[in-house]
C-alpha cells in the first residue's frame, strides 16, 4: 500500500539567461520516506529544490502542499509551510558559535527581548546530545572540520522540527562511522513519519535508505519509480545518458624512482612519525577515518603546516616549505580538500581561476598572449568537460562538480611533478568521478607522482597502486595495490597497532 502523498511539484520550468535550467520537471513526496533525487552535476536537482525553498521562483509549473497549492517567495515561508534543506556548500556564519547559528534569525528572546544565551546554549546542546554529536555550542564555526560543519547543519535542519527535509550530498564530508549514524538518523525521521529528499551520488546510499527516486538529466525529467525496481547500473546509465563501465579507468603505468621521501613526519596533536616514498608515476592513496590526520599530513608536505619533528626530501635533497608557495615552485601542488574554501577564487572568473597558476607558459616577450591563454585555458577545461556559459562566469555561480574541476584545472596548469589530491570527487556526480579519474591515471602514465587522500573506499582500492592507512595520526600500514582489500584497510583504519609500515 503506498503511503500518502504529501507534496508534489507538477510541470516545474526554470530558464537563467535564456538557458532552460528545469524543462517541465515533476516530483512526487510521500509521508515516512526517503526520495533519492540524482542526476549528474547540472542536471536542475538544486535549481528543483531551491525553488520548493523560495530561493528562485519557477517559471511554470505549481507546488501542491498537503492538498493546497503554494507558492514561497522565501526561505522563511518554507521553513513556515514544514520544509527545511541543507545545503551541500555550507552557508553558515564562521564568526558565530555552533547555537548562534543553529539559531540564526531565531534566536530565543528574553522578556525584555534581549538574545537569551543561557536558553539557546542549553537547547542546543540538548539537541546536539539527543543527535548524538559530541560538540561544544559555544566552538566557533571557523574552528570545525568539514564533517563538524555538516553536522551542525543537519542539527540545524532537523531543529525546525521540519515535516520535508532536503539533504544535498549530506555525506560527502564524513566519515564511515558518521554516515552510518546519519543513515540511521535518516531511517528514524522516516519513522516520525517525515519525508526526506536525499540528493547523492552514493549509489550504495541511495540502495540503502531511500524507497523512490527521480532521475534528472540536463533540466530534463528522465524516470521516477521505486529503488527496488531499477538496477544500479541502470539508474547510473539514466543519469549520464551513456554506460558508466569504468568508473576507476586505472591505467598500467611504469613505476620509477623516488621523488618524495617523508621521514619520521610529526605534526602534534595531528599526527606522529609518518614515513613513506612516492615513485614517479605512482597513485599513493591515503585512507583512514575522519579525524586520521590525512588532511593535515598532506597539508604539512606543501608547507601550509609547519611539521614538529621529521624531513621531506624531494629528489633526494632535504626540502622545508614554509608556504605553499615554496611547494609550488618545487613542483608540488595540492588540491585542498574544501574547494570553496580554499580550491577556488570564488569571486573570479572561470577564466582567471584556471589560468591563475598558468601565468608564465601564456607570456610572450614581456605580455600575455591571448593565444597562449587560451590554449592553456582549453587545455584542462576540454579534458574534464568543464560547464560554463562564458569565460568571465564567477566560480561561485558553477555547479560544485564544475568547481572541483576548475580546482584541479588550477594545479595541473602548474605542470607540478607531484599532485596532491585531498578528496578530489567528494560530492560530485558518476559522470565527473570518472573523468577525473580518468585524467589522474593519465598524469601517473606520464609520470607524475599522485597522492590522493579519499574517505571512499572504493575509490583508494580502484584507482591506488599503493595505499597508505592512518588512524588517529599514527601510521598503521601500507599496502600494495594486490593485496589491499576493503577488509584489510578497515582493519588498520580502526587500530593503533603498526603493521607492515
Amino acid at each position: 500500500m503506498e503511503k500518502e502523498i504529501i507534496l508534489e511539484m507538477k510541470n516545474i520550468s526554470k530558464r537563467f539567461g535564456g538557458v532552460h535550467a528545469l524543462d517541465n520537471v515533476s516530483l512526487t513526496l510521500r509521508c515516512g520516506e526517503a526520495h533519492a533525487l540524482v542526476g549528474e552535476n547540472g542536471a536542475g536537482k538544486s535549481t528543483l529544490m531551491k525553488i520548493l525553498i523560495g530561493l528562485h521562483a519557477s517559471d511554470s509549473g505549481k507546488i501542491i502542499l498537503n492538498g493546497r497549492e503554494v507558492l514561497f517567495k522565501s526561505v522563511r515561508d518554507a521553513q513556515e509551510a514544514g520544509i527545511s534543506m541543507i545545503f551541500q556548500e555550507f552557508n553558515q556564519v564562521k564568526v558565530l558559535s555552533v547555537m548562534e547559528n543553529i539559531y540564526l534569525g531565531r534566536e530565543p528572546k528574553t522578556k525584555t527581548g534581549s538574545v537569551d544565551f543561557k536558553k539557546m546554549y542549553a537547547d542546543s546542546l540538548s539537541l546536539l546530545k539527543d543527535l548524538g554529536v559530541n560538540l561544544n555550542p559555544k566552538t566557533k564555526i571557523r574552528d570545525l572540520t568539514v564533517a563538524k560543519h555538516q553536522l551542525v547543519e543537519i542539527v540545524k535542519a532537523i531543529s525546525l522540527n521540519a515535516g520535508i527535509i532536503i539533504m544535498d550530498e549530506p555525506t560527502s564530508a564524513l566519515s564511515k562511522n558518521e554516515i552510518e549514524y546519519l543513515l540511521s538518523m535518516v531511517r528514524t525521521l522516516k519513522d516520525q513519519g517525515k519525508c526526506i529528499v536525499f540528493i547523492s551520488h552514493k549509489m550504495e546510499e541511495i540502495y540503502s535508505i531511500c524507497e523512490t527516486v527521480t532521475v534528472l538529466r540536463d533540466g530534463k525529467f528522465i524516470y521516477t519509480g521505486k529503488v527496488s525496481e531499477v538496477p544500479e547500473k541502470e539508474l547510473i546509465r539514466m543519469m549520464v545518458d551513456r554506460e558508466v563501465n569504468e568508473l576507476f579507468p586505472k591505467q598500467e603505468s611504469a613505476i620509477g624512482e623516488v621523488v618524495l621521501q617523508v621521514k619520521g613526519l610529526t605534526v602534534e596533536g595531528e599526527f606522529e612519525d609518518v614515513s613513506f616514498d612516492l615513485r614517479k608515476g605512482e597513485i599513493l592513496g591515503i585512507a583512514g577515518l575522519m579525524g586520521a590526520g590525512r588532511t593535515e599530513l598532506m597539508e604539512s608536505i606543501v608547507g601550509a603546516r609547519r611539521p614538529n619533528k621529521g624531513e621531506i626530501y624531494f629528489k633526494g635533497e632535504k626540502i622545508i616549505n614554509h608556504i605553499p608557495g615554496d611547494a609550488i615552485k618545487r613542483g608540488i601542488a595540492m588540491v585542498p580538500e574544501d574547494r570553496k574554501k580554499n580550491g577556488v577564487f570564488l569571486k573570479l572568473s572561470i577564466k582567471d581561476n584556471v589560468l591563475m597558476s598558468a601565468l608564465k607558459k601564456c607570456m610572450k616577450g614581456p605580455g600575455i598572449k591571448k593565444s597562449l591563454e587560451m590554449r592553456c585555458f582549453n587545455e584542462y577545461a576540454d579534458k574534464l568537460e568543464i560547464k560554463y556559459s562564458s569565460l568571465s562566469q564567477a566560480c561561485k555561480n558553477l555547479s560544485g562538480g564544475n568547481q572541483q574541476k576548475v580546482a584541479v584545472s588550477r594545479v595541473l596548469n602548474a605542470d607540478p611533478e607531484i599532485i596532491i589530491l585531498d578528496e578530489p570527487t567528494r560530492g560530485i556526480d558518476v559522470k565527473t568521478k570518472s573523468e577525473i579519474h580518468r585524467l589522474m591515471s593519465a598524469l601517473a602514465s606520464t609520470g607524475k607522482a599522485v597522492l590522493m587522500v579519499s574517505s571512499e573506499l572504493p575509490e583508494i582500492l580502484g584507482m591506488s597502486d599503493r595505499v597508505l592507512i592512518l588512524h588517529e595520526g599514527t601510521q598503521t600500514g601500507i599496502l600494495d595495490r594486490k593485496e589491499a582489500t576493503a577488509d584489510k584497510i578497515m582493519e588498520l583504519a580502526v587500530k593503533t597497532t603498526r603493521m607492515g609500515a
